[in-house]
């Protein structure tokens, strides 16, 4: 049953990205960056929390999810060290994640040809 949860969530946080894409002028890069922005603002106030136990990946491996990450390291930053975990806890939080596509990105990017004009 996971992953009928799992599949169904992702897909509607997917459909709701198709239709931001198809029915606004909001460019890709403003669409991605408010799924960031609405995954840490929705587990500011407590509600992403419940719906990546629910969902699981379907929740978590999306955009909104890299937000609820970012903030969940800034909360358990502050925790352990206080004020300067406002700075350093998103970071830290997502290093993994940052650091693969990082490496990944030089990787296609090394592998792909460029197109000749």
């Amino acid at each position: 049953m996971q992953f009928i949860y799992a599949f169904l969530t992702g897909g509607a946080l997917c459909l709701i990205g198709q239709v931001l894409i198809d029915k606004t002028s909001l460019t890709p890069a403003r669409i991605l960056t408010g799924f960031v922005v609405a995954g840490v603002i929705l587990s500011a106030v407590g509600l992403y929390g419940p719906l990546a136990d629910f969902a699981g990946a379907g929740a978590s491996i999306p955009l909104s999810g890299f937000g609820h990450l970012m903030a969940q390291g800034v909360r358990d930053a502050i925790d352990k060290d206080g004020a300067i975990g406002i700075l350093t806890g998103a970071l830290t939080a997502s290093a993994a994640g940052i650091s693969a596509a990082v490496v990944l990105s030089l990787l296609a990017g090394l592998s792909g040809k460029p197109k000749e004009k």
